[in-house]
């Protein structure tokens, strides 16, 4: 299985608040897993979100998807549900059961049989009967929040709920509990047994390791990890259905559609990429206190931020300035270490004949320098993705910046700009003493880094920036962070290799080590330390 699949959607470590994440209000709650966004509040989850599972030898791609309204279903795709948020994730979950190969549907068993679970069961049912004969789709329910035994007593409604249930055609309902993880292991021999059925049936091995195997030695087989960043309603789900060429994700009018980060596999070209939609980051003096979904909405994005290789920020055209939260995001990823690339979104509220979409990018690269000198030179992409204008150009200047931030200088070619840069400009004087940079080499890229040998333990830091400028200008090294690091050193790597450390005494270690031997089998005794047996005469 590919190691890329979950990225994502991995808990990376919350070390120190940076200034950044302090500006976007991002503070890590104390419970929280890499998984999907759980709360008691009803509509949590909006739009369906993919994620590799193993059970034993078994990998199965799991869904999560929102939960179903049954009044809702038959105008789901009509006018009233077409445009509406409700109708948009319907047709989420639909489109995720009708992909699937075996649906699992949960219901409260301490509730029973309500119209909304029969509603959908009579659309399961629909949907089994009207589906390609080649495709075998089978239907478990699972009756969840049954900790413990007591819901087996006799005084407990829940049996009659479960067997009341079971009338519905699709077997008996399987009691689990989700929150405790009770009932796991029964609903893991159902995923093993169907799965292996669908193996029989096409013929294929009964284990799919070999099938998930990926050469992870090779970069060129790991996907693009791309995160769609931005503020509030600024088009980024737009702009992730415009590329996709689908209605993927909900997108809409309404500030904060998004919760989880959607992370969906796309291939561009025959280039694998994980791109993944993000919510909208606002302030955190902005949100409220009691909105805990935000919260964790906006630590979702934070992470995908992390895990990405380059990062789309996404600007509103009608804002007609750069605000300041997006500068602090992409301070953010700047530091974090990721490439930026810039899409200026909704150029068709300001571009005319008279004002291009070049005019409009370079209008915005202008303010981002000016307010940022850290990203001058930046990639912006003039685009609209509701349009799909100039959405087209995206990609190849995303796959630029990723061959940029990997990029692995040869140490010859860096000390010979070394060289260049100390002949214009030699590093000023500390303490009386003459400041010399003595070679430089690249410690490791993604994201570029860089080891400056010296003969002082620190440089000015307008020096630094200096050489970062010079550096960013000579190769190219835009839209993200080059980071220098001084290290003192009073020897020269370059010198003669040859005088080899001396060690004390004749013979060195190992003539040391055979005296040893020879007294310890002499006396049985071993020497003591600090002092040295006499040598015998030969």
């Amino acid at each position: 299985m590919c190691k890329e699949s979950n990225r994502a959607y991995r808990l990376g470590s919350d070390k120190k608040k940076t200034r950044s994440n302090a500006r976007i209000g991002y503070r890590s709650p104390s419970k929280r897993s890499g998984g999907a966004i759980v709360t008691p509040v009803a509509g949590t989850t909006r739009d369906r979100r993919e994620c590799i599972g193993r059970v034993g030898g078994t990998t199965f791609r799991l869904v999560d998807t929102a939960g179903v309204d049954g009044e809702k279903i038959d105008h789901a795709f009509g006018k009233q549900g077409k445009h509406s948020m409700d109708g948009a994730m319907i047709r989420q979950t639909m489109e995720a059961a009708k992909q699937s190969d075996l649906v699992l549907l949960m219901f409260d068993a301490r509730l029973g049989v309500t119209s909304d679970l029969a509603e959908t069961v009579r659309w399961l049912r629909k949907l089994s009967n009207a589906g390609d004969q080649q495709q075998h789709r089978e239907i478990v329910i699972l009756a969840n929040k049954l900790e413990g035994d007591r819901w087996a007593s006799m005084d407990s409604n829940v049996l009659d709920n479960l067997a009341e249930v079971s009338r519905a055609g699709f077997g008996e309902a399987i009691p689990i509990s989700a929150e405790h993880g009770e009932g796991m292991v029964d609903v893991a021999e159902i995923i093993d047994k169907y799965t292996l059925e669908k193996r029989q049936r096409f013929g294929l091995p009964l284990t799919n390791e070999e099938t998930y195997k990926k050469n992870t030695d090779d970069d060129n087989e790991k996907p693009l990890q791309l995160a769609i960043l931005g503020r509030q309603n600024v088009g980024k789900s737009t702009l992730v259905n415009s590329l996709l060429g689908e209605e993927r994700v909900i997108a809409g009018d309404k500030p904060g559609l998004t919760r989880d980060s959607i992370q969906v596999p796309w291939l561009w070209n025959d280039r694998p990429v994980q791109i993944v939609d993000t919510a909208g980051i606002r302030r955190g003096v902005k949100r409220e206190r009691s909105d805990e979904i935000e919260d964790l909405a906006v630590l979702d994005a934070m992470r995908a931020m992390k895990l990405a290789d380059v990062a789309v920020l996404v600007l509103d055209a009608q804002a007609q300035y750069i605000q300041r939260q997006e500068l602090a995001i992409a301070d953010s990823v700047v530091r974090e270490g990721r490439a930026l690339v810039v899409a200026a979104n909704k150029m068709d509220l300001v571009v005319d004949d008279e004002y291009t979409k070049h005019d409009f990018a370079r209008a915005v690269q202008e303010q981002i320098e000016v307010r940022f000198p850290m990203l001058r030179k930046t990639p912006v992409v003039a685009m609209s993705s509701l349009l799909g204008h100039n959405v087209k150009k995206l990609m190849p200047t995303v796959f630029e910046a990723r061959d940029r931030w990997a990029r692995v200088m040869p140490t010859g070619v860096l000390n010979r700009w070394l060289q260049d840069v100390m002949e214009e400009h030699s590093p000023p004087s500390q303490a009386g003493r003459a400041t010399k940079i003595k070679y430089i080499i690249q410690t490791k890229g993604r994201p570029p880094t860089f080891l400056l040998f010296c003969n002082v333990s620190e440089l000015p830091v307008n020096y630094l920036r200096y050489l970062t400028r010079h550096f960013q200008d000579s190769f190219n090294f835009f839209g993200m962070e080059v980071r220098l690091v001084v290290k003192k050193s009073d020897k020269n790597p370059f010198g003669n290799k040859s005088n080899k450390k001396s060690f004390v005494g004749i013979g060195g270690w190992k003539g040391r080590q055979k005296r040893m031997i020879a007294q310890l089998k002499k006396t049985g005794m071993p020497t003591k330390k600090g002092k040295r047996g006499k040598r015998s005469k030969s």
